[in-house]
C-alpha cells in the first residue's frame, strides 16, 4: 500500500506571559480523511511541558516518549532534554528513521526539534509543524502584531485561518496552555 499519511497542523505561542500550543484533529490516508477527532498535543513531565507532533504517530509517541526519557534523567530541564534528544535521533541508526517532528514547550523555552538534530527557539515566540503551519504561523504572527488579543484566542485563531487553506488540516483544535 503506497498511501501516505498527511495531515497535522501544530502551533506554539508564546505571548503576555502565556504559552499556548494547538493541534488540529485530522488524520488523512492518501486522499481520504480516517480520523476528524486525533489528540497531537498533550502534557508530559508532570504536566509541566506540553508537546505536539506532525508525522508518523508511532514515531511521534516514541519520541515523546524518549523526551520524557530525557526529561526524567535532566530533572526536567526541558533545554538539555531536547538537546540530547535531537542528538540521539540524528546519530541512532533506529531513531534517524523516524519520521516525525515534535514542538516541545515550558514556562521557559519552546523549542521545534527535529531528526536533522535541529533545536529551534522561535525569535518571535511564534513557531509551527505540519502541512498547514505556514498558515497558522503567518497568522498568528499578524495577529500578535496587530491585534491586542488574548494568546488563546490569537491560536485559536490561527489555527482556523490555517484549517480554512490547508486540506489536511481540520478545525477540531486541542489546546494547551501554560
Amino acid at each position: 500500500m503506497n498511501d501516505v499519511f498527511h495531515g497535522t497542523t501544530i502551533l506554539a505561542l508564546r505571548h503576555k506571559g502565556r504559552v499556548v500550543v494547538a493541534g488540529d484533529g485530522q488524520v488523512t490516508l492518501g486522499n481520504t480523511i480516517t480520523k476528524h477527532k486525533a489528540r497531537k498535543v498533550r502534557r508530559i513531565y508532570n504536566d509541566a511541558i506540553i508537546t505536539g507532533f506532525a508525522g508518523a504517530t508511532a514515531d511521534a509517541l516514541h519520541l515523546s516518549e524518549k523526551l520524557e526519557q530525557k526529561l526524567e534523567r535532566f530533572n526536567g530541564n526541558l533545554t538539555r532534554s531536547a538537546v540530547e534528544l535531537a542528538r540521539e535521533w540524528r546519530t541512532d541508526k533506529y531513531l534517524r528513521r523516524l519520521e516525525a517532528m515534535m514542538i516541545a514547550a515550558d514556562k521557559d523555552a519552546t523549542y521545534l526539534l527535529s531528526g536533522n538534530g535541529d533545536v529551534i527557539e522561535p525569535d518571535d515566540g511564534v513557531i509551527s509543524i505540519g502541512s498547514g503551519s505556514i498558515g497558522a504561523q503567518a497568522a498568528a504572527q499578524a495577529l500578535v502584531r496587530h491585534t491586542d488579543l488574548d494568546p488563546v484566542k490569537i491560536v485559536k485563531e490561527a489555527m482556523g485561518i490555517a484549517a480554512s487553506l490547508c486540506i489536511y488540516t481540520n478545525d477540531n483544535i486541542t489546546i494547551e496552555t501554560i
